[in-house]
């Protein structure tokens, strides 16, 4: 049964794309019974499928998350059919193999094959500052995809403890927003389990008695933010903020902190690096 529903909804996209839709050939993704392979999607998992039982894509059904475990036993290959919280669809053949080489894939918007609902042309990149997109979320996702895809040059501020790296890589204005690139190195031999990471303005309160004053700013939206950072592990993602700039009195924190844990880092970034981003 699960194999004639999977192969039903394929056959109504198909037909219903048919003559405008671009034929995509389909990656593989290897995994075994003796681990789990993790897919992390841009958006939270609505429903997960495979073709077959050897195959087993378990993810939260209660609470919406954005990463599921694929486990397979031998048998012939199949595939794996997952909806995203927005209507995402993302199609891949899945197979059995005794040595993985490869435990997490890291899946960007642009690997979706399309969506359950019509939805705006994907040429959002454009050099323009008229609103190509109404669906503001869906711009954010194809923006930072678009980020996190390109070259990435020497971080703009760095700062480090206990084998832990955190890198703002690129601060980039677009429209009415700040695209914090940010990347996380975790170079111990422990797991990082991710607390929070906030961004605050600081002010230095002038006057006879001086002090500091933060005042936490809420992002717009974060894309592929972690949880935890495995040993040895480098993540990066995006934080979109809204627009803002900085007097010379001002600066933006950057904290980042670990659950039940004190490999604590707090970066100072400059109002010339907020004021004039890349």
């Amino acid at each position: 049964m699960k194999a004639i529903f999977l192969t039903l909804i394929l056959f109504v996209y198909t037909f219903a794309k048919a003559g405008a839709q671009t034929i995509h050939t389909l990656d593989t993704i290897y995994a075994n019974d003796t681990k789990n392979v993790a897919l992390f999607f841009p958006e939270p998992i609505r429903q997960g499928i495979t073709g077959s039982d050897n195959f087993v894509f378990t993810y939260n059904r209660e609470k919406e998350q954005y990463f599921g475990l694929l486990q397979a036993k031998p048998g012939k290959e199949s595939n794996l059919l997952v909806v995203n919280r927005n209507g995402s669809i993302f199609s891949y053949i899945v197979r059995y193999k005794k040595q993985l080489s490869k435990l997490n894939y890291f899946i960007p918007l642009s690997s979706s094959i399309g969506n359950e609902k019509p939805i705006v042309t994907d040429s959002v990149l454009v050099d323009s500052s008229e609103e190509i997109v109404n669906n503001r979320t869906y711009y954010y996702q194809k923006f930072c995809s678009y980020l996190l895809g390109r070259k990435q040059r020497i971080a703009l501020k760095r700062e480090r403890k206990s084998r832990i790296i955190l890198n703002v890589k690129r601060i980039v204005f677009d429209k009415e927003e700040l695209y914090f690139v940010i990347q996380i190195e975790n170079n111990s031999s422990l797991d990082y389990d991710l607390n929070f990471l906030n961004l605050s303005i600081e002010t230095r309160q002038k006057g006879k008695k001086k002090s500091l004053q933060r005042l936490y700013q809420e992002p717009f939206y974060t894309y592929f933010l972690p949880s935890k950072i495995a040993e040895n592990e480098t993540v990066r993602f995006v934080y979109v903020m809204p627009k803002f700039s900085l007097s010379n009195d001002r600066r933006a924190i950057l904290e980042l902190n670990e659950k039940n844990g004190g490999r604590n880092i707090e970066m100072k970034i400059s109002h010339r690096y907020i004021n004039n981003p890349n």
